[in-house]
């Protein structure tokens, strides 16, 4: 059974990782827009990662016997002015999560929440990879600054990924 504080925040968490979606919905949309095709692509596939992580922690709660507690999501950005800036944007709210995360890590530990701090660990890896991915695309995209055959390329890459269903342990 799920302490009210920890139910009460993993419910918050379950809507950052709805507002999380929105956001890259919301950047997928824009660099689709100004024809990155690619990076709408690498984008489109964050938005399905964060669905999923949502729904890995709806499906948590309510096997701990909680109640999920949907609240609105937050109004999300819709415009960056280069696939940089979106870049930099992403690493800051993957930080973010990250602290995010961190607290949940803090309140199962405060708790005691044996189950719960299981559960935890692999999101801790997660965002560990989550950052290092956008560090990458951030390193490559400070490299080709005002190349447009670099920005090419990039864009080109990021075309091919492939989603693949997060699975937590």
């Amino acid at each position: 059974m799920l302490s009210t504080k920890m139910q009460d925040a993993l419910n918050a968490h379950i809507n950052a990782e709805l507002w999380s979606a929105y956001l890259y919905l919301s950047m997928s949309l824009d660099a689709s827009a100004k024809g990155y095709k690619g990076i709408a692509n690498w984008y489109a596939i964050q938005f399905k990662e964060e669905q999923d992580h949502a729904q890995l922690f709806i499906d948590y709660v309510l096997a701990r016997g909680g109640r999920i507690a949907l609240s609105p999501i937050a109004e999300v950005p819709t415009e960056w002015e280069s696939p940089l800036a979106m870049f930099r944007d992403t690493l800051a709210h993957e930080q973010k999560v990250t602290a995010l995360i961190d607290g949940l890590c803090r309140i199962a530990d405060e708790e005691k929440d044996f189950a719960t701090a299981n559960k935890l660990v692999w999101f801790v890896n997660e965002q560990v990879e989550e950052e290092e991915n956008v560090r990458d695309i951030l390193d490559q995209l400070n490299m080709v600054e005002g190349s447009k055959m670099g920005l090419y390329m990039i864009d080109k890459e990021l075309g091919g990924r492939v989603y693949a269903a997060p699975a937590a342990e």
